[in-house]
């Protein structure tokens, strides 16, 4: 499911911004991706926790980045490394050239003789950090949640189609014995009475036997009248995810329609089944992206 949430933090004592996006889009499993500025990477791991813990589906990505000055403090002179040099640059002096001046430029030469420290602690850093993502997951989960509830009212609606179909196909295919029995008849006798011979009605309830085994569908109606039930059940509950249990339920729905449409080339229950499988379809295109 899409969803999309951005939070942002002041850093303290600095002119610096912490700003995390997260982007969700539909996939079937969770795949989560993170750009992040090189200052923060080490907090990467947390975050993604943060979000493998609130978003469990979908192609999650995660946007982490500082506008302003950076974490990077003022350079502060190490005065004692300062005078340590020095003094030794002092007693290289009187050992080759003394009485010499040694001007303070050549400390320039001397390295890490400035350090800079980073003006926010990286615990403090790491706390607003996992503040933000939580706040932008909670976005993304209102997001998730309308879209959640219009995908709801679609497939209850598509559900709804499919019962009425249902009902239709129970109540047609009762009278598909007594069609194609009537049918039999009249194609057997009209070629018996061309070749001058009587109708077998024994044979020709055999045959009918035989049809109406073969068109039988009362199991596949009555499996697809449970399965609408549990989807609907499925859609109600509330507490684990059930995405994977409703795509369960459609395959095993498809299969029922599809076993209809095989036993019975009726265009009437044809046209049931077409508009039947059209419907399931749609519904497993939905269902692919509920959590």
């Amino acid at each position: 499911m899409t969803g999309y949430g951005i939070a942002r933090r002041e850093l303290p004592t600095t002119a610096t911004r912490l700003t995390i996006d997260v982007r969700s889009l539909n996939h079937r499993f969770l795949d989560v991706r993170t750009r992040c500025v090189p200052e923060l990477q080490e907090h990467v791991a947390a975050l993604e926790a943060v979000v493998r813990k609130r978003l469990h589906r979908g192609r999650v990505e995660v946007g982490v980045k500082l506008t302003g000055r950076g974490l990077r403090g003022e350079p502060v002179l190490d005065v004692e490394r300062a005078r340590t040099a020095y003094a030794e640059l002092c007693r290289v002096r009187d050992e080759l050239a003394p009485g010499e001046a040694v001007p303070l430029t050549l400390l320039a030469s001397v390295p890490d003789l400035y350090r800079i420290e980073d003006s926010v602690a990286p615990d403090a850093i790491r706390e607003l950090a996992l503040e933000a993502i939580e706040d932008a997951c909670d976005q993304v989960e209102v997001m998730r949640l309308r879209e959640g509830q219009h995908l709801a009212q679609d497939l209850s609606a598509r559900l709804e189609a499919i019962r009425a179909r249902t009902a239709q196909l129970h109540v047609l295919t009762p009278s598909l014995v007594d069609g194609h029995r009537d049918k039999m008849r009249e194609r057997i006798r009209r070629l018996l009475d061309e070749q001058g011979m009587s109708l077998d009605e024994g044979r020709l309830e055999h045959e009918v036997a035989v049809f109406a085994d073969r068109a039988d569908v009362a199991e596949e109606l009555a499996r697809l009248r449970s399965h609408c039930d549990q989807f609907v059940d499925l859609m109600q509950s509330t507490g684990p995810t059930h995405g994977r249990k409703l795509d369960f339920l459609l395959q095993e729905m498809a299969r029922e329609v599809n076993t209809i449409g095989s036993k019975i080339s009726d265009a009437d229950i044809t046209r049931l089944v077409v508009e039947m499988k059209a419907d399931v379809e749609r519904m497993r295109e939905q269902v692919q992206n509920i959590l």
